[in-house]
């Protein structure tokens, strides 16, 4: 199965910057995007069949990355 990605860097290339800066100077930032890189990393390996789970727990998970997701995103446009 073909997994793909979601880390910010690769879905926001053109905000690199922003995310470099803002990991080194907001702490909030910071803690959300090491989350962020987290809960991505345990819904790949769900998805590559590396780590057992229900659907159900799978879709919560997937949820609660676009919310970080989201809100990392709306840091960003401010910065």
């Amino acid at each position: 199965m073909n997994v793909e990605h979601h880390d910010l860097h690769h879905d926001f290339p053109d905000m690199s910057e922003q995310i470099r800066e803002l990991k080194m100077n907001d702490r909030h930032f910071a803690r959300l995007f090491d989350e962020y890189h987290e809960l991505d990393k345990e819904v790949r390996k769900i998805e590559e069949d590396t780590t057992p789970a229900s659907d159900d727990t799978l879709d919560a998970l997937r949820v609660k990355r676009v919310h970080l997701k989201d809100d990392l995103y709306a840091m960003l446009k401010e910065a």
